[in-house]
């Protein structure tokens, strides 16, 4: 009887088709079954609300905080930020099972590394692999998912960027950054 491989994977953005075969692709040769588990932080409600406050123009930047807050429905916008996470979340595993993979995943609150950390632990997870978008300033920093990650986990951690091939990752020095 096989064992499982188990892969836990930390996406900051749903996985397009190419992202999820070049995920498949790097575990092609092994030969027990291979598990991919998902983790796709929450949208940060927060985030998009300061965001949006950011753009509102001069006039009403200088109205009273408590005037510009009544009228943003807190609650709509975290039912919006949940929504999204939950449909690119299931977009990212039709992906990935497209791809010829077993996958399941969820969408996390907690802070990503610590979910990662859990994840790879409940599972007892065989690697890590992180995709992301560039993060240049965190990187250089090493405050970044993957340095983060690293540091807090005992297992091979591998980062991809998304939406770049590995022929794309490798051209630049980012991507791949070490297993």
């Amino acid at each position: 009887m096989s064992e499982t491989y188990d892969v836990v994977l930390l996406v900051e953005q749903e996985l397009t088709a190419a992202d999820a075969a070049q995920v498949r692709s790097l575990h092609e040769a092994i030969d027990d079954p291979v598990v991919y588990h998902v983790l796709l932080p929450l949208e940060d409600a927060a985030a998009r609300i300061e965001a949006a406050m950011g753009s509102l123009a001069a006039g009403e930047v200088m109205a009273s905080p408590a005037m510009v807050m009544s009228d943003v429905d807190l609650d709509a916008v975290r039912r919006d930020c949940e929504e999204r996470s939950d449909t690119e979340l299931s977009r990212t595993l039709a992906a990935l099972r497209a791809a010829g993979a077993t996958a399941e995943g969820q969408v996390v609150t907690d802070p990503p590394i610590d979910a990662l950390a859990a994840k790879v632990s409940e599972v007892d997870g065989r690697e890590a692999i992180i995709l992301t978008q560039p993060h240049v300033v965190a990187e250089f920093f090493h405050v970044d998912w993957t340095s983060r990650a690293r540091r807090k986990i005992g297992v091979p951690v591998l980062h991809l960027l998304e939406h770049e091939t590995f022929d794309e990752q490798a051209g630049a020095g980012e991507g791949v950054t070490g297993l």
